[in-house]
């Protein structure tokens, strides 16, 4: 049976894009004044996240304007973690913008809700996410514990290490010797930013449905492909027949 496919409102998309062996030794560097930046746009977007909470529990409705902020704080975001240590996908450098850049090969959006749930926002970003939030934290907050200990005292040491931090150093690795960028590695980076990103959007209060427990992998989005189409009638017929192509106006 085929599954009827809804897309999901937060759209995270990127096309491969053939990074160098070594351009990822120094992209700490490059990346020092999008880190900069990005300080005061997420304390930004914190103030108005608060905003938008009152606003949506006043009136069901996300100021299209602050919404509009908010995305783009998440799509700049996108574009510079494709480009760092998130993915490592891509060597070009990311464009200061809040908006969408057509020709860059990372791209984020996120459909503005008419109306939100008032009773929603007063418990989703903390108590509803909290499934998400466990996942996250292996994903991207250091939820695999790495740890040694000698004699009876217990010394050693003991480490956070994300999912997401040993899958992007392995493709770094590869990327070195070999200059390549395994397309099986790149598919399950980007199903796992794909999954931040949606939950970010979420407790952000943008939208009210709730994130998929699905690792949608690879670089285009479920969401911008057509829907799985429709089972065939007992007869033997398709359910809904597509209308036919017309021809172009000239």
């Amino acid at each position: 049976m085929t599954e009827n496919r809804t897309p999901y409102p937060v759209r995270v998309d990127a096309s491969e894009d053939a990074p160098s062996r070594g351009l990822w030794l120094v992209k700490w560097l490059l990346l020092i004044p999008h880190v900069v930046v990005l300080a005061f746009l997420w304390l930004a977007f914190s103030v108005v996240g608060v905003i938008a909470f009152f606003a949506i529990l006043f009136t069901a409705r996300y100021p299209r304007a602050l919404f509009d902020f908010n995305v783009g704080v998440l799509r700049w975001s996108w574009r510079v973690h494709y480009y760092g240590y998130w993915a490592l996908g891509t060597d070009r450098y990311p464009p200061f913008t809040l908006a969408d850049v057509p020709d860059y090969p990372a791209h984020l959006d996120v459909a503005y809700p008419e109306r939100l749930s008032r009773g929603l926002v007063l418990i989703k970003w903390w108590l509803l996410a909290i499934p998400h939030y466990l996942i996250v934290s292996v994903f991207v907050g250091g939820g695999i514990w790495l740890a040694t200990r000698t004699g009876d005292a217990g010394s050693g040491w003991e480490a956070g290490v994300s999912l997401l931090s040993l899958l992007v150093c392995f493709a770094a690795i590869v990327l070195l010797f070999t200059g390549r960028y395994p397309k099986p590695l790149y598919d399950l980076i980007l199903g796992v930013d794909r999954w931040v990103l949606r939950v970010a959007a979420y407790t952000a209060l943008m939208t009210d449905r709730y994130p998929p427990f699905r690792l949608d992998q690879g670089g285009t989005d479920p969401g911008s492909l057509p829907a799985d189409p429709l089972p065939p009638a007992p007869g033997g017929v398709p359910a809904t027949t597509p209308p036919a192509p017309t021809a172009p106006v000239r």
